[in-house]
């Protein structure tokens, strides 16, 4: 069973539509329709055993506490907030592709978008004017124009949220590079002027006190964190909330090798700007990134929906005779 959010159910009615055309029988993968009170209704149900949810933290964590009151098992997937660390060694033709198409595709509105750049030493001098001159090229555009790199926002409430996230990026301190609040529907014409249109927002400075740095956006807003080391991007990206993604780019094997150990996040990639896993490795964060004790995904996506059954069995010409006073062993 499948409940997609309500507003953007699309893609789970046409997942449905091709798996009846594939020939599964009825009533093997339904999709449920509905806001809030659907999804209480789904937990509360006595039904209904297990339940995985993705979504913002704190619904997460309330749906995390209510599944398990009911005695279910709850695997809930909350928010991000993905950092990407640039080393002075990386190849930054490739580090600008990547940020540019991890932070606004999908206008940000994804869990695994990169939200923060973390640039070590004086990489940011040379990256973030590209980065801007990028950012101010993006083509937004309809969702049906096959060239399109960005979308209009989901919703006008959305949009507002963006929005004073922005506001309150300049007033904390923070340096406006590109103001994705400039960019209108009037800029794309047609029948698309209606839209809840943005572009993509750049700041740079940024520090981790402001409100910009520490709570997720979900909308096309980078932001630039100057950083002196490795050691310290590292300490940066452990002391935050969230846990999900993050991303290093990086020439040197040793500076990988020692990001991967000793960073605090579910999933990790090395050049890689988006580390979602193949299907078969399991996906989710740690900390605030993740309620439950399994990823999704891989093996622990199997055994969260599996009850496992141990058998034990011995025949009578193997049993030795007498009693036996302690546990079994293997002989």
């Amino acid at each position: 069973m499948l409940k997609p959010s309500p507003l953007d159910p699309s893609a789970s009615l046409m997942m449905a539509d091709l798996l009846k055309q594939a020939g599964l029988p009825d009533g093997v993968f339904n999709v449920v329709q509905g806001d809030k009170d659907s999804v209480e209704a789904l937990i509360d149900h006595p039904k209904v055993r297990a339940l995985s949810f993705v979504g913002s933290t704190p619904i997460a964590n309330l749906i995390y506490e209510r599944g398990a009151r009911h005695g279910k098992r709850i695997q809930a997937l909350g928010g991000a907030k993905n950092h990407m660390v640039v080393m002075p060694d990386a190849n930054l033709d490739k580090a600008v592709d990547a940020l540019i198409g991890a932070a606004y595709g999908s206008a940000g509105e994804r869990c695994m978008a990169i939200s923060v750049a973390v640039m070590v030493g004086d990489v940011a001098d040379t990256l973030v004017p590209r980065l801007a001159e990028r950012a101010r090229e993006l083509k937004i555009k309809d969702g049906m124009n096959l060239d399109a790199e960005m979308g209009p926002i989901v919703t006008r409430q959305a949009h507002e949220r963006i929005c004073g996230y922005i506001e309150k990026g300049v007033a904390e301190g923070a340096e406006m590079i590109v103001d994705g609040r400039e960019f209108t529907g009037n800029d794309i014409g047609g029948d698309s002027t209606e839209g809840f249109w943005m572009g993509g927002t750049l700041f740079d400075h940024v520090t981790p006190d402001m409100t910009i740095y520490k709570e997720e956006i979900f909308g096309p807003v980078l932001a630039c964190v100057r950083v002196p080391d490795v050691a310290t991007a590292i300490q940066l990206i452990n002391e935050h909330e969230f846990g999900n993604g993050v991303s290093c780019f990086t020439e040197s094997g040793s500076v990988a090798r020692e990001f991967g150990r000793r960073i605090q996040v579910g999933m990790v990639g090395i050049n890689v700007p988006i580390p979602v896993p193949m299907a078969w490795h399991g996906f989710g964060g740690w900390k605030s990134s993740l309620f439950g004790d399994t990823h999704a995904y891989g093996e622990e996506g199997v055994r969260f929906y599996t009850k496992q059954k141990s058998i034990m069995q011995r025949w009578s010409d193997s049993i030795d005779a007498g009693a036996e006073f302690a546990m079994p062993t293997a002989k």
